[in-house]
């Protein structure tokens, strides 16, 4: 693939991605509003949006699906790096900067991924005994936890409530 086409293809997917997120947040606030066909309209374009993003994710390379087990590794993989080599450098990079905000988001995300490591390499494991249980997402830092929702979030110590079902 030529240069600018990757280069733009990357830029696409940053903004469908952004799109679908940001979308998705202006549908729980039309919601809270009382607004549940607003809510139903930035839904479905954010599903739309999801689309583009997985397309050129695919043409990025990087959505080659493979079989579970193989799906969880890259995952495991992907997280450990993202933990152990991305956010530290993130973290050493704001706080140069003097940008505690960011700081604190990184280290936060950063703790988190270590998490969700775990949570793939726990998955591998169990696989062959077909566990099922909930997985609940702290909705302030992204914690993970499984069965049930804690008391407090490990990471960013929000409440029990901060807590939502995944299904």
């Amino acid at each position: 693939m030529g240069e600018k086409t990757l280069k733009n293809l990357y830029e696409a997917f940053i903004g469908e991605a952004k799109a679908y997120h940001r979308l998705l947040a202006f549908a729980r606030k039309a919601e809270e509003e009382s607004y549940p066909q607003i809510a139903k309209l930035f839904r479905a374009v954010a599903a739309a949006e999801g689309v583009h993003t997985e397309r050129h994710l695919r043409l990025l390379g990087e959505a080659v699906v493979q079989d579970t087990e193989s799906n969880l590794k890259s995952s495991f993989e992907r997280e450990t790096t993202v933990n152990e080599v991305y956010y530290p450098q993130f973290i050493r990079d704001a706080e140069e900067e003097g940008e505690k905000a960011a700081a604190l988001t990184f280290s936060q995300a950063r703790d988190v991924e270590e998490g969700h490591a775990a949570l793939y390499k726990h998955a591998l494991a169990a696989m062959l005994r077909d566990e099922t249980h909930d997985f609940y997402v702290c909705q302030v830092c992204g914690y993970v936890a499984e069965r049930e929702a804690p008391d407090r979030c490990p990471i960013c110590n929000a409440k029990r409530e901060k807590f939502r079902l995944v299904t």
